[in-house]
Order: C-alpha cells, then structure tokens, then sequence
C-alpha cells in the first residue's frame, strides 16, 4: 500500500497533484502494484472528490470522528474500499468495532492522540498492543501507532497483527521520510514474516 495524506494541518500532507506524480512512478494494483490509499480526516464528499479527479486511489481511510454512517455514504459515493482508522488506548475502546465493521472493509488500529495533540494520527505514540491479543476483529486490519524498526516485531508478536501501518517510525525529521529508515522497517518486517 502507498499512503497519501490528503489532510492540510499535516506535515505530511501531500497535494494532489504531487501524489498523482508519484503514484504514476509504481505499476498500477490491477497490475500488481501498491494500492494507492488516501488519508482523509473528516472530508467533505467535494474535497474527495477533487482528489480523486487528479490521482486514482484504490482506498479511503478515514481518520477523523467519521461515524459508520458517513463511511457508509463515502463508500457508496466514491465506490472505493473504505479504511477506518480507530484509536485505541484502553480494552473498551474496541467496543467500537462492532459499529463500523458492517460498512467498511478494513480498520486501521492505531494509538489515541495524546491530549493536546492537532493531529489524529502519526503522533509517534504507542499503546499497549496485548490489548489486541487473541481479539476476533471483524474486519482485515492493520497496527499503527509509533511503529519503528525497533519495536515493530514486537508489536506484530502481541497483537497478533497481519499487517502494519507505518508513518513517524521512519522520519528523521517531522514529516520527511528517510529511505534508509524505510527500508530497514520493510527488512524487519520481512523476516518476521509479515507485511502489510
């Protein structure tokens, strides 16, 4: 998967046109490349769609205070996938799931914000990942929170994740990605025999 932050405040937001530009660089999935998701927080159907008119995704995620019912409406408008980002911090927060599962196709478990954080996701932040342990998630999902090359087989191994997100882990600084980063991420989880 290619993750594109469609989300302003974002110091890791992309314009369209630019995401446009790079998703050209891989084949396309219908090829056997990456998905291409897009990373909305509460969007507005026009702001999607302007999206969408400069570069083709294969999926939304959504990752602000959307209720199952606009991820329901956003999934039907758009005809695409839809991935809903929770925050997870303590066991009843999980009580969530059961509302979205019937109207997205996958979830994307990540840490709560801290307080007094502007941004939804991609605060560097953990949670405790035995709280998904031996859970029935309803849905493919992937982990996400604060995930580095040092404690991602860890997280993988408590949570039982089939998948994972990644976004702070590999920066070097606030919103700039270090190849070198990435690709000691990907090594190490290749050898613990997982991907997302």
């Amino acid at each position: 998967m290619l993750g594109f932050v469609f989300f302003p405040p974002s110091p890791r937001a992309i314009s369209p046109e630019r995401a446009a530009e790079l998703s050209a660089l891989a084949p396309a999935a219908a090829e056997g490349g990456p998905l291409r998701v897009g990373l909305f927080v509460d969007p507005s159907e026009e702001a999607v769609a302007a999206v969408l008119a400069a570069v083709p995704l294969d999926m939304l995620q959504l990752h602000g205070a959307e209720t199952p019912e606009r991820c329901a409406a956003l999934r039907a408008r758009f005809g695409l996938p839809v991935m809903k980002a929770l925050g997870i911090a303590v066991p009843e927060d999980l009580a969530a799931l059961a509302g979205y599962a019937p109207v997205v196709d996958r979830f994307l478990l990540d840490a709560k914000p801290p307080a007094g954080a502007t941004l939804p996701g991609g605060n560097a932040v953990t949670f405790d990942w035995r709280l998904l342990a031996g859970r029935n998630i309803p849905r493919p999902w992937l982990l996400a929170g604060g995930l580095t090359q040092a404690n991602v087989a860890a997280a993988v191994r408590q949570a039982g994740a089939p998948g994972v997100d990644l976004s702070s882990g590999v920066e070097r600084a606030r919103g700039v990605k270090d190849p070198a980063l990435i690709a000691a991420f990907v090594q190490t989880v290749r050898e613990g025999g997982r991907a997302g």
